[in-house]
């Protein structure tokens, strides 16, 4: 699926310079923060939910701990 991307000049330029840090192209590039990002984001969901699963199964303990 193609799409336009509208950018204002500085983030043109972090692009470019991005894609050439990497030695690939401008496409490429946002391909790869996308999947990055989405990587990113699954990974600090998952981290919260065994946060939050271990503050449940460990609550009686982390109060006494807690006094």
């Amino acid at each position: 699926m193609a799409f336009t991307l509208r950018l204002d000049d500085d983030a043109r330029e972090e692009l470019r310079r991005l894609a050439e840090a990497e030695g690939v192209s401008q496409q490429e590039a946002v391909r790869r923060a996308i999947r990055d990002r989405s990587e990113r984001l699954a990974l600090h969901t998952d981290v919260a939910e065994a946060a939050a699963r271990g503050a449940t199964r460990y609550a009686e303990l982390l109060d006494r701990l807690s006094k």
